[in-house]
C-alpha cells in the first residue's frame, strides 16, 4: 500500500472516531486525544491530519456535504430528463432522504454548527447555489422555492424529532413535493 493510501485510510479511521465521538457522546467530547484513543492512532498523527478540533468538524462537515451531493448526482442520473425541474426534484429526493435516512452525524452536526458558527457558511453556501439553480430552472421561482422550503421543513423537524406527522403522512407529502404534476407554473 502506498503512502497516499496510507494516509487516506487513516485520515478515514479518525473521522470515523470522531463520528462517533459526536454521535455517542455529544460534539463538546470530541478533542484530538478523544480522537487518538477511539481511532487506535496517536494523538500526533491526529494532529498531522487536523491541526485541530476545528480541523476536525470542518472535515466532517465536507464529508456531510460530499456525501449528499454524491446523492444529488446518482439521484439526477437516474431521473435522466424525467423532470422537468431536476435540481428542485434532486433537492426535494436530498430532505427526503435527511428524514428517512438515520442520520445520527447530521443530527449530531447540527449541534456543532450551533457551538462552532462559522461552519454555518458552507452549508449556507451549499444551499444558497441550490436555490440559485432551483430559480433559475423554474417557471414559476417563488412555487419553486415554496416546494424547496417544504421539503427541507419535513426534514429538519423530522431530523430533530420535532414532526407531527406520522411516517405515512411525511412520505405521502414527499410524495406531493415531488410531484410536479400536482404543481401549476
Amino acid at each position: 500500500m502506498d503512502n497516499a493510501t496510507r494516509s487516506e485510510r487513516s485520515r478515514k479511521l479518525m473521522l470515523d472516531a470522531a463520528s462517533t465521538i459526536i454521535k455517542r457522546d455529544g460534539p463538546g467530547k470530541l478533542t484530538l486525544d478523544a480522537i487518538a484513543r477511539e481511532s487506535g492512532m496517536s494523538k500526533g498523527a491526529v494532529v498531522h491530519h487536523f491541526r485541530t478540533k476545528e480541523g476536525v468538524l470542518k472535515a466532517l462537515m465536507d464529508f456531510q456535504i460530499g456525501y449528499f451531493e454524491e446523492f444529488t448526482s446518482r439521484y439526477l442520473e437516474k431521473l435522466d430528463g424525467a423532470s422537468a425541474q431536476p435540481i428542485l426534484a434532486s433537492q426535494i429526493a436530498v430532505n427526503h432522504q435527511v428524514a428517512i435516512e438515520p442520520q445520527e452525524l447530521a443530527f449530531a452536526m447540527l449541534a456543532v454548527i450551533a457551538e462552532n458558527p462559522w461552519l454555518h457558511s458552507a452549508a449556507r453556501d451549499m444551499a444558497a447555489q441550490k436555490v440559485e439553480e432551483i430559480k433559475r430552472e423554474a417557471k414559476d421561482p417563488d412555487l419553486a422555492l415554496l416546494r424547496f422550503s417544504a421539503a427541507r421543513g419535513l426534514a429538519f423537524s423530522s431530523l430533530l424529532g420535532l414532526c407531527p406527522f406520522s411516517e405515512a403522512e411525511r412520505e405521502r407529502l414527499f410524495a406531493r413535493l415531488a410531484d410536479d404534476s400536482l404543481w401549476r407554473e
